[in-house]
């Protein structure tokens, strides 16, 4: 995938995150051998664990604190993978025999040393070792182990091979992932992106247990994409709601609604002829947009509401006047919003340019339409 969007001018550069393998040792087991012998799996990784893990052996208390005893092999042994060749495992198939109450500090005597004399201080050593773990468990002083044991070189039950490996594997959640890091070129839009990835996946024809998602510094595309939408539709019915309540009628609200479709066709008119992509930055125009444009039919709509119910105007009259008092501050008002707007974004002028002229032709038309309805209603005539 890198290789192929390395050859599109749409992107400036492309950095894969997955470094080249490293070194490795693969350990095979041969589990026929192994169990032939006597050895399991869990002795050879116990083994490898306790060598190369640094498992905790013991803990010594002091006064002044605890200490743990690890358990490991010298540090010039860990540099060098011919170790594990050197490695010899129990056949035993566990640990050493023993009592379960046995002392975690083991002191180690000489097969040769079977009198009276050699047990009694072996034991007396047990005895001092156990006082210095803490004396938890404590033994009655007999040995930890009585039986001698064969051991098994590693590389008789294994297969010790060099390999490359990953050197890091990172995780989108439970699976592994990779992640490539796009530089765009000038003027590329993230859905433009979005459709040049999709065609070189199709054509590469990867399998269908990999999937991508593009993401940008805000999250994911798609995400972002639906919650902008989830964000118009919500404001537009709060509007929508408000305003029904205020004019007790759900009719003239849809009046005043009218005027976001033509603000909406005009920011993405202004957005293609400038050749500018609906950034995160367009959404914010739509969304300061759509109040604008709101506002403007709000000034028409509740000047003739006002002057039916006040003054006994006919829905035409009074509509008709709204236009000619509201069209000087409804002119004021866009062109004072649209030049602030310039260093936000083209979308909020074309906008406020379309829904200006929408708003001052359609907005009548409906209202008067609104009000036959109304009036049908009551069994009055307009």
């Amino acid at each position: 995938m890198a290789k192929a969007l390395r050859h599109r001018p749409e992107f400036r550069d492309v950095d894969p995150d997955v470094d080249p393998p490293g070194q490795g040792i693969t350990l095979a087991i041969d589990r026929d051998t192994a169990a032939r012998v006597g050895v399991t799996p869990q002795v050879i990784g116990n083994t490898l664990s306790d060598a190369l893990g640094q498992t905790t052996a013991s803990v010594v208390y002091t006064a002044h604190g605890q200490y743990n005893v690890v358990l490991t092999v010298e540090n010039r042994f860990q540099q060098d993978p011919e170790i594990l060749r050197q490695f010899w495992v129990s056949p035993s198939g566990g640990s050493a025999s023993g009592s379960s109450a046995s002392n975690t500090i083991r002191v180690v005597t000489s097969a040769a040393a079977s009198t009276t004399a050699s047990t009694s201080a072996t034991a007396f050593r047990n005895q001092i070792a156990n006082s210095l773990a803490g004396g938890a468990n404590a033994s009655t002083g007999s040995a930890v182990a009585t039986g001698a044991e064969t051991l098994v070189p590693l590389s008789v039950v294994a297969r010790i091979t060099p390999s490359l490996d990953p050197v890091a594997v990172t995780h989108i959640g439970y699976a592994s992932s990779a992640s490539l890091a796009l530089e765009l070129a000038s003027g590329v839009s993230l859905s433009q992106v979005q459709t040049i990835i999709d065609q070189e996946w199709r054509s590469l024809h990867l399998p269908e247990t990999i999937n991508g998602e593009l993401q940008s510094d805000e999250g994911d595309i798609g995400k972002s994409t639906h919650d902008s939408e989830i964000l118009i539709t919500a404001a537009i019915l709060a509007v929508w709601i408000t305003l029904g309540m205020l004019y007790e009628s759900v009719w003239h609200p849809l009046t005043i609604l009218s005027t976001i479709p033509s603000a909406g066709i005009g920011a993405v008119m202004a957005l293609d002829l400038f050749g500018l992509p609906f950034s995160g930055m367009a959404v914010i125009a739509m969304l300061l947009l759509t109040g604008i444009s709101l506002k403007n039919a709000i000034l028409l709509v509740d000047f003739a509401i006002h002057a039916e119910r006040e003054r006994g105007m006919t829905p035409r009259d009074a509509i008709r006047e709204a236009c000619l008092l509201r069209l000087r501050p409804i002119v004021m008002t866009t062109f004072a919003a649209a030049l602030g707007a310039v260093p936000l974004g083209i979308a909020l002028i074309g906008g406020l340019l379309v829904s200006q002229a929408q708003t001052m032709f359609t907005t009548p038309a409906l209202y008067l339409l609104v009000a036959r309805l109304a009036r049908r209603e009551y069994g009055r005539n307009v």
